[in-house]
């Protein structure tokens, strides 16, 4: 999928450079024509322009993140279950013990970062801490910890820097030329008798190239965020052995998961997106979480029990004026006995022993 950011990268070059010939007085076919020949001079400068973000965002990733999420570093002494919780899963996969910080705000969320294995970061929310027990923290920390292993969280920084430069051009086009390039143009394009029409046409080319390359980029960060899920959801099963814990994590931060304020190219690496898990799917960062706990449920053999959130996470919530819905459907029903065919499998996929080798 990284493979499409280059096209993108092209595309909104060409916008640019389709605006340029709008600023001649030739004819629209003479401008297209003239656009594309300015490609190969425009591009090198869009790549040295695309590599300065990506240098900053290597060196200075984690600090950015930090300051727009607004989370803070925590050490042992400060949240020593956090720490001791996420060390032994660290130290069960032979991986240092990622850097650990906390957002204060009773938002139930959390998110993975880091561009390589000793850079690792996971962050959480003070809500989540709130909420969870520790069954359900160490298959969340598992989750991320399974994101960075994957090297999810360096893809989800490249992904949200590489969108953001073709999310910028496309913003500079749509927002800034909209208006004012449509106005000189059709001055200029009237006082030619040559060209007539042929430079505004170029700018609303200019403008539909911008606006798909600005839609295909969001479309793209938000595909590599969905299919990443349900990876990490399933080596979070094989980190722990306890998909349960998994899935009641998952029913209690539902309807509890929306960071506000915090930018689109930041809510794709979170562990769900409240925000924009709706909508079109193209568009949504992440699947629903009925979808998450269904595979949970019929891969791993969890079990879908209805949590129950603790005072403090209630108290906590109820000071923020949040008020906190548990969500009486996802109790499973008691009246009527699971059909066969809808059963989780006797023996689930983590606790099966290896095939034997084949004869011969």
């Amino acid at each position: 999928m990284l493979a499409g950011f280059p096209v993108l990268l092209v595309l909104i070059t060409w916008a640019f450079t389709l605006l340029a010939a709008a600023d001649g007085k030739a004819g629209f076919w003479a401008g297209f024509k003239e656009s594309i020949a300015m490609l190969p001079a425009a591009l090198p400068v869009a790549v040295v322009i695309a590599l300065i973000w990506f240098a900053i965002a290597w060196f200075a990733n984690q600090r950015i993140i930090d300051a727009v999420a607004g989370a803070t570093a925590v050490t042992r002494d400060q949240e020593r279950l956090l720490w001791d919780t996420t060390e032994a899963l660290a130290i069960s996969r032979g991986m240092r013990t990622p850097r650990l910080a906390v957002i204060e705000t009773a938002a139930m969320n959390a998110y993975a970062s880091g561009m390589t294995l000793d850079q690792g970061a996971i962050t959480v929310t003070r809500g989540l801490l709130s909420a969870l027990n520790q069954a359900e923290l160490r298959a969340v920390l598992a989750h991320e910890l399974t994101h960075i292993r994957n090297g999810d969280a360096r893809l989800g920084v490249v992904a949200a820097v590489f969108a953001g430069v073709i999310s910028v051009g496309g913003e500079l086009l749509i927002r800034g030329f909209s208006r004012t390039s449509l106005r000189r143009t059709a001055r200029t394009s009237s006082s030619s008798n040559r060209g007539k029409g042929g430079a505004g046409a170029l700018v609303l080319v200019a403008l539909a190239v911008a606006a798909l390359a600005w839609v295909l980029s969001i479309a793209l960060r938000m595909a590599l965020s969905r299919n990443r899920e349900f990876l990490a959801d399933a080596g979070a099963v094989e980190l722990t052995a306890d998909p349960d814990s998994m899935v009641t994590a998952l029913r209690k931060i539902s309807g509890h998961a929306e960071m506000q304020g915090m930018p689109s190219q930041l809510r794709a690496m979170l562990l769900h997106d409240g925000a924009n898990s709706l909508g079109p799917a193209w568009f949504a960062t992440h699947p629903s979480l009925e979808a998450r706990i269904e595979v949970l449920v019929r891969t791993a053999g969890a079990r879908d029990i209805m949590p129950e959130l603790p005072p403090a996470a209630l108290d906590q919530a109820a000071a923020d004026d949040a008020t906190i819905f548990l969500n009486p459907a996802a109790a499973p029903s008691s009246a009527v006995p699971p059909s066969p065919a809808s059963s989780p499998p006797a023996t689930p996929w983590w606790r099966q022993p290896p095939s034997p080798p084949a004869p011969g």
